[in-house]
């Protein structure tokens, strides 16, 4: 494979993919480096409803889809760890595993990772008991008790996909309205009304306590303090994402947190461009991540023709 393109995309979600096939179809020679899979956040999502032109897609089916017409375009994938960023001059450079890959316009698609509940004993309890990803892990709570953590679309639809699994699902978000979208609200309290789904708002968690597995959340009440304590064999945490920024170590300007790029998608650098969950904006959705794609990777083809 070689070493020097014309664009270089980091990340594999919609924002990368779709940045990938516009690059591409605009004439450059694209490398993406995706660290693990591609379709991110999107290829554990067992359905979803608010995709234009699906009533219902599997997420994962939709990643390959957009994996195989990238492919198709020409856009060439490794699967490795971008590890540096050197940013300056003409011609950017990736390290990954050890290689150095260059090019002109860098798009940076990172994605955003799973918030932790920021409790003495999560660490200890991941992989046994405390999971970020009920479509992955639902399975091994067949008829046993478990808990869902946040108040968001993704916390709610957890519940919803882990009902028919487990014999009890409990929702734990720390105030009593959600920010979820209302058809998911909708769904959900309909569920409410069912023998195996409790909500318990206004509370927060403490700790997850067991043995060698979770076995007990611990919640605070933020009303009054009051302590509860749930017999539970699962803990699903659903409270947010942060964004994908360590690699940047500093050299991009971030608002918010967030990557800062203008209406172009471009960031501070002359030549590096941003796009989906990881960008400064109000909206995340599949639909927004393809829209920065798409704007990112026609740019960014036109910023490296000219800077050849």
């Amino acid at each position: 494979m070689q070493t020097n393109y014309d664009v270089i995309i980091i990340g594999g979600g919609p924002a990368g993919m779709t940045a990938g096939i516009y690059a591409s179809r605009a004439g450059a020679s694209v490398l993406m480096i995706e660290k693990s899979g591609v379709g991110g956040q999107v290829a554990i999502t067992s359905n979803i409803a608010n995709y234009p032109g699906f009533k219902n897609v599997d997420g994962f089916v939709l990643s390959q889809n957009m994996f195989e017409q990238a492919t198709a375009l020409g856009v060439e994938t490794i699967f490795a760890q971008a590890d540096k960023l050197i940013l300056d001059g003409k011609e950017k450079q990736v390290i990954a595993n050890g290689v150095t890959y260059t090019a002109h316009a860098i798009i940076l698609s990172m994605g955003a990772y799973s918030r932790g509940l920021d409790v003495s004993n999560e660490k200890k309890f991941i992989g046994k008991g405390i999971s970020y990803c009920a479509v992955c892990d639902g399975a091994f709570f067949r008829n046993k008790t478990v808990a869902v953590v946040g108040g968001g679309n993704t916390a709610l639809q957890d519940v919803i996909y882990l009902s028919p699994i487990a014999s009890k699902v409990y929702l734990i978000h720390r105030r009593e309205g959600f920010r979820a979208d209302q058809v998911v609200v909708d769904e959900f309290e309909k569920l409410c009304k069912t023998a195996n789904v409790e909500k318990c708002l206004n509370y927060v968690t403490e700790n997850v306590e067991g043995g060698e597995r979770v076995e007990k959340i611990i919640l605070r009440n933020v009303l009054d303090g009051s302590i509860k304590t749930l017999d539970v064999d699962g803990v699903f945490v659903a409270i947010g994402r942060n964004p994908n920024i360590e690699l940047l170590d500093g050299k991009i300007d971030l608002s918010n947190g967030y990557i800062k790029v203008n209406a172009q998608m471009e960031t501070n650098i002359a030549g590096v461009f941003a796009g989906g969950d990881l960008v400064d904006k109000n909206l995340r959705q599949i639909a927004t991540a393809i829209s920065d794609g798409a704007i990112a990777g026609t740019n960014a083809a036109l910023y490296a023709k000219k800077n050849k």
